[in-house]
């Protein structure tokens, strides 16, 4: 999904590290210095944000029924025992029969009603994902395994995805390579980077999900090594009763912030943001980071996560209120302005249906959270809209 050219004017534009109180332009889904055919789009007191990335989900699983309790477990294999049982429950079991292709373009649809328009999906990449109104974009090419405990060491075989040390050699030095490492509070969390490091399978493209179990020397170790984490707070308080300490990671700039799906996480990573912020001393401005800019070097995607001239034209607008990065941890869904992908609104408030006209996107009215919104009709789907709590046809 794409639009012609497109000047947002009375704005100012939210970057990780300044605020331009400058015109942005939008031409052929880029952002550009500027374009002659433009058309003019007041939006006088209104931040412009990058569109935000979702350094961890599991699209497929976010209408999955969760747990329901208040039990912490030791480490992720012990939560996946236990999620085996939960399997059995007739509303989970009919959740997990609704078609795969349903499930991600729900969680698709999820993310970007909360302004995350790039997810990386930590699970194999689907027919779907490469259709051009997927909701939001899905990196290509990730290498990525599950766990060390699921993915299959010392010749077993995987549990679930591709084993580890093969999937890590198979993986261009250029993309990144994921997997959930030192997701618990036991021993075997703790000994688990270790493990990876024997393997050879820690280097400067290893992006380590969860990190629970690791201690400062592992934190100073993954540096050394170059690699980066993705924090998930919400989910590992969830499950675990605490999160990682990033203070020593986020200084070096090697944290990018990942939902991990409703099953265990937060709604969004609107939600998300907050929770980061009650678990660490970081900034609202910090924090950002973790969803644009330092997410994008992580990812090794550098279209994406900001709004300099060469990127992709993703954002989300919303009315300017005080210092613009509280603004943005203060955000629900229902205030954003518009979402937009390629230079083309996605889900916007009713009075800026003009800009769907101007990009000639057709559009459906709906409620989301009680509020009228527009929201592209092809990413619509029906069957993926019905999933979604809050959202309906008007």
């Amino acid at each position: 999904m794409s639009a012609g050219a497109v000047r947002l004017t009375g704005v100012r534009v939210v970057h990780h590290d300044s605020v331009d109180a400058a015109p942005i332009v939008f031409a052929t889904g880029r952002v550009v210095a500027d374009a002659r055919a433009a058309v003019a789009l007041d939006l006088s007191d209104h931040f412009v944000y990058p569109g935000l990335v979702n350094a961890h989900d599991h699209l497929q699983l976010n209408a999955i029924p969760p747990l329901g309790s208040s039990a912490t477990y030791a480490n992720s294999y012990q939560w996946i025992d236990a999620m085996e049982q939960h399997r059995q429950r007739r509303d989970v079991g009919a959740a997990a029969s609704v078609p795969r292709e349903v499930r991600h373009w729900h969680g698709a649809l999820k993310n970007v009603l909360a302004g995350v328009t790039t997810v990386a999906h930590h699970d194999p990449r689907v027919a779907e994902m490469n259709d051009p109104f997927f909701p939001v974009t899905v990196p290509r090419d990730l290498g990525w395994s599950h766990s060390l405990g699921l993915g299959g060491v010392d010749g077993g075989a995987a549990r679930y995805g591709p084993p580890v040390v093969q999937s890590f050699r198979e993986t261009p030095s250029d993309r990144p390579w994921i997997v959930h490492l030192a997701e618990g509070v036991d021993v075997i969390a703790a000994g688990e980077l270790a493990r990876l490091d024997e393997l050879g399978c820690l280097g400067p493209n290893t992006v380590i999900v969860h990190g629970v179990g690791l201690s400062a020397a592992n934190a100073a170790r993954i540096l050394e090594a170059g690699a980066s984490v993705v924090w998930c707070p919400s989910s590992n308080v969830a499950m675990f009763g605490r999160t990682l300490d990033i203070s020593i990671l986020a200084s070096a700039r090697r944290v990018a912030l990942g939902t991990d799906s409703r099953l265990t996480g937060s709604r969004d990573l609107l939600d998300e943001l907050r929770i980061a912020a009650k678990h660490s001393r970081l900034t609202p401005r910090e924090l950002l980071r973790f969803v644009t800019s330092d997410a994008s070097a992580i990812l090794r995607e550098p279209d994406v996560g900001g709004l300099r001239a060469g990127q992709n034209a993703d954002c989300i607008v919303a009315r300017a209120n005080s210092d613009p990065y509280d603004t943005l941890l203060g955000l629900s869904r229902t205030d954003i302005r518009a979402v937009v992908r390629n230079g083309a609104p996605v889900v916007a408030d009713p009075d800026l249906a003009d800009w769907f006209e101007r990009c000639e996107v057709a559009t459906m009215r709906v409620c989301l959270d009680g509020r009228p919104k527009l929201i592209a009709r092809a990413v619509a789907r029906a069957d993926a809209m019905s999933l979604e709590p809050g959202l309906e046809p008007a």
